[in-house]
């Protein structure tokens, strides 16, 4: 028997849909896995426990990260994502940057989540942070352990996604949003400064009828390699006033003369990170 469902949790190569109230461990037919968590799909019921992915529906967005070796799909359908930071462990700058140049690949609006504000350390990262927010980024801050009101109105009505460094919170957040969920909880490894794995796989959480939660593994790395290099400017919202404007209509911003983001650069209309964040990112996919 044939039905429509939804993923709502995404491990290898099996899936746990819902459907008609059910919910069922799902394979894939052949080897095909790129499903996501947030997919509407079809499957093939066989019994009361089991049934067959048969095909996916269109997706309305799709967030995934691609590198010289894999493609990883995250989440589908989502209509936000939520940027899970914090003070501690160290976080990645070149991580944040990658996940919101994502988001803006792929149309989803994008919040950073400063977690842990408790920490004596967070005073000095929403430091480094206030230029995001001055590119139009909205940023929030809550201590998953005390105080999360400031996040609950932008769940509200969305199909919402956490992602960020394994460390950071994101289960601890998932908890304090929805306490029955028991998502698992590590502590921080100190001698590496990084933190444990703890979500090895996505899972999605309804919140009310209108709005659901997407948490996913944490992440060391965001590979682009599916985006173009004349694509870029698109995807920096200070770079968008300038697209059209170089001489050459496939510029890297590299070493090509005429280069009008090269010379916004140099006149300081561009943050200099973010500058050397395109160039780096030019270089990287120019060698995809």
């Amino acid at each position: 028997m044939k039905q429509q469902g939804l993923i709502v949790k995404s491990h290898g190569r099996r899936f746990i849909v819902e459907s008609q109230g059910h919910t069922y461990d799902c394979t894939t037919r052949g080897k095909r896995v790129d499903y996501a968590c947030g997919d509407i799909v079809d499957i093939l019921v066989q019994n009361r426990e089991q049934a067959v992915i048969e095909r996916v529906h269109e997706r309305q967005s799709l967030l995934y990260r691609q590198d010289d070796w894999k493609t990883k799909l995250i989440a589908a359908n989502v209509t936000r994502i939520l940027f899970v930071i914090a003070a501690v462990p160290t976080p990645s700058e070149e991580l944040l940057n990658r996940c919101l140049l994502a988001a803006e690949a792929y149309d989803i609006d994008p919040v950073i989540v400063v977690n842990k504000t408790d920490l004596p350390e967070t005073g000095a990262l929403l430091e480094r942070l206030a230029p995001y927010a001055g590119l139009g980024y909205r940023i929030v801050t809550v201590s998953a352990k005390a105080d999360i009101a400031a996040i609950r109105p932008l769940l509200a009505g969305e199909t919402s996604v956490l992602v960020g460094q394994s460390g950071m919170g994101k289960s601890t957040l998932t908890n304090a949003i929805l306490p029955h969920a028991e998502a698992r909880v590590g502590d921080i490894s100190e001698a590496l400064d990084s933190g444990r794995h703890t979500t090895t796989h996505a899972t999605l959480y309804h919140l009310d009828g209108d709005s659901r939660l997407i948490d996913s593994p944490g992440l060391q790395a965001f590979g682009l390699n599916h985006l173009k290099v004349p694509e870029l400017p698109h995807y920096f919202p200070e770079l968008r006033p300038l697209i059209g404007k170089c001489r050459f209509h496939n510029c890297a911003h590299l070493q090509e003369p005429g280069c009008a983001v090269k010379q916004a650069a140099a006149d300081g209309a561009i943050l200099p990170f973010r500058f050397d964040f395109l160039q780096r990112l030019s270089r990287e996919l120019g060698n995809a």
